[in-house]
């Protein structure tokens, strides 16, 4: 399939700005892989949220009740033990409770049938995201839904059609409409008024674009989906560009790929945003955070296909490259596969605290990961810096235009 990814974005609003980092590297715990929490296995930790009425996490597995039943744990972190260290231990994280997820007819997910990505919590509902599949195997619809602390199933979303797998189990062939396997909803997050849900493919859809890969190397447009909390109803769709690897692979046909792997609303369509690139041959993953901005954006949800159709992006401006990192000793922070990200209190100086953890895949080579950022600014920064960076960008853009095609 022919996909050059030529979308007529509009010149002048994707400017990628880059400022000085608002966010300090306070330290990180470490939970080896194997570490077991009533009768479970800890891991596969792909989305984390705080709770300041009882000063708890939630955190869900992606467990697809392999191990164990697909579940969430409730979990407390103390930022004292956390340390700018290599090995700065697991004393600061300790597991209260874990839940199991229930289908709507209330039994625990069957193996191989969800795959739990994202969860926020709201009082006593908790919403969470399932990523759906697109394999040999069989298709399975990404969802979003809600259910109560006990794991019970509350209400599901109204997820459209566009991102239901069909055709071949690739996606890579004429036709294909729907989520490519295994880049589907890992970023889930509310409105900070609560009246807004939001939740985005890792990837651009089989009818939108191509994944990034080691092969294309190029960036990926996919769609961020507005919803309606009381109605559960989808009223806008965003888009959104994954940038391209940040390491290649070795061999360099090995596996690699980029994708956006959590959200987090700062404000009126302003979010905070992870991307995570993994490269087979290097070590670590390569994790940055973006501050993304869907105030101009384009409502893309009348658009059959992204591929060639004109339209305004979601702005995005580098916050953080934590491969930047360094811990005391001036070793680099290794970074594993961070997937979740939310905020606290602030923690010492700091008026606000980022808590970021890691999905280690159950594998004996990864571990689960806990990093605390310090904000020393505000996120989203002051409206006239904002509209300095954007007009600085288009200055830029300016000079160097030869086209309407951004990226061709």
């Amino acid at each position: 399939m022919n996909r050059s990814l030529a979308c007529a974005l509009v010149l002048g609003l994707h400017a990628y700005t880059v400022a000085a980092a608002p966010l300090e590297y306070i330290g990180q715990n470490i939970v080896p892989t194997g570490f077991l929490y009533a009768g479970t296995t800890v891991g596969g930790l792909s989305g984390i949220d705080y709770d300041a009425a009882t000063d708890r996490y939630w955190a869900i597995s992606d467990d697809r009740s392999q191990f164990n039943p697909a579940r969430f744990y409730e979990l407390a972190l103390d930022l004292t033990r956390f340390a700018r260290s290599s090995t700065p231990g697991a004393a600061g994280v300790t597991f209260a409770a874990s839940t199991n997820l229930k289908t709507p007819a209330g039994a625990d997910f069957a193996a191989l049938t969800v795959d739990p990505e994202s969860i926020r919590k709201v009082g006593g509902t908790l919403y969470w995201s399932n990523e759906g599949q697109r394999t040999a195997a069989g298709f399975q619809n990404p969802t979003v839904r809600s259910m109560d602390l006990a794991g019970n199933h509350t209400g599901e979303f109204s997820v459209p059609t566009r991102f239901n797998p069909t055709g071949d189990a690739t996606g890579l062939l004429p036709g294909d409409t729907g989520v490519y396997n295994n880049l589907a909803f890992e970023s889930l997050t509310l409105s900070t008024d609560l009246t807004k849900l939001y939740v985005a493919a890792e990837n651009g859809l089989a009818q939108d674009a191509l994944p990034v890969t080691q092969f294309t190397n190029q960036p990926s447009v996919t769609r961020v989906v507005e919803f309606d909390v009381t109605t559960r109803t989808a009223l806008t769709e965003y888009a959104y560009e994954v940038g391209p690897l940040t390491a290649l692979p070795n061999p360099a046909t090995s596996f690699a790929t980029n994708g956006l792997v959590e959200m987090l609303a700062v404000g009126d369509r302003q979010f905070l945003t992870v991307e995570r690139s993994f490269a087979t041959g290097v070590a670590g993953n390569g994790i940055r955070l973006y501050y993304a901005d869907a105030r101009n954006a384009s409502d893309v949800s009348g658009l059959a296909s992204l591929e060639g159709a004109t339209f305004t992006p979601m702005q995005k401006r580098l916050l953080l490259d934590l491969n930047t990192l360094t811990n005391d000793d001036g070793s680099a922070l290794l970074l594993d596969n961070i997937e979740g990200i939310t905020f606290e209190p602030g923690f010492g100086p700091y008026a606000q605290t980022l808590i970021l953890v890691s999905d280690n895949n159950f594998s004996a080579t990864q571990f689960t990961q806990f990093i605390a950022l310090g904000l020393t600014a505000p996120i989203p920064e002051p409206e006239t810096y904002a509209l300095l960076a954007a007009g600085l960008a288009l200055l830029s853009l300016r000079r160097r235009r030869s086209s309407q095609v951004l990226r061709p």
